[in-house]
């Protein structure tokens, strides 16, 4: 048990110890008996601040969400190249191989991002920034689904690909890079050798790309 908590924020208590077990646990791992024994409280204490368990996992998926979303803000901002289209296709790769990493590296977290319990996505679309990135009370929320959409904005206003192949893009990209991440932690494609892996995770990409 971590040191008991005894002043501050008793949500974002809950929240963070919530994140710890959805870690190594996934979704089924967040229950509110077990963040308040971590933050050290009753778990009566934890009803004032979410409704029910499925409260409570709802504002961990969220979190788990925006680590992803953080993630491919940070791969995006690494690319460095003088051409706007081809920094353009390298930054959507580089999102989609955010995507996969992200999934591959932190599964816990990946299952609960999507385990129902979270926002809808694009549920925050409103007032998202150019990379996506968007203000949920005070602090920012990284949405992948409005950090994809921006990509794709982006990559019609270079001239990378037609403006009336854009509506629509972001859902054939997503389940694409999607599918494969959710095969890879939950399917049939588990285990699959480093070399196998990077000819899967090229392939998909390069799909998506031509079919763009």
């Amino acid at each position: 048990m971590s040191r008991p908590y005894h002043h501050g924020n008793l949500r974002e208590a809950l929240v963070t110890g919530g994140l710890d077990l959805a870690r190594t646990g996934g979704p089924g791992a967040v229950v509110l008996r077990a963040v308040s024994r971590r933050a050290g409280v009753s778990h009566n204490a934890a009803y004032r601040h979410f409704a029910g368990h499925e409260d409570l996992v709802a504002a961990v998926a969220e979190r788990c969400m925006d680590r992803l979303g953080q993630l491919m803000i940070s791969r995006s901002a690494a690319v460095d190249l003088p051409d706007e289209v081809a920094a353009a296709l390298a930054r959507l790769e580089a999102i989609g191989r955010a995507y996969v990493d992200f999934a591959l590296t932190e599964p816990g977290w990946f299952r609960t991002a999507f385990c129902g319990s979270a926002p809808a996505p694009g549920a925050h679309a409103a007032g998202k920034g150019q990379d996506g990135a968007q203000a949920v009370g005070d602090r920012p929320r990284a949405d992948p689904y409005a950090i994809l959409s921006a990509h794709l904005d982006e990559l019609v206003r270079v001239g990378a690909f037609p403006a009336d192949h854009r509506p629509g893009a972001e859902y054939a990209a997503w389940s694409a890079v999607h599918g494969l991440s959710d095969l890879l932690v939950e399917g049939p494609l588990r285990g699959l050798p480093d070399a196998e892996l990077r000819v899967a995770i090229d392939a998909v990409l390069s799909t998506v790309a031509r079919g763009l």
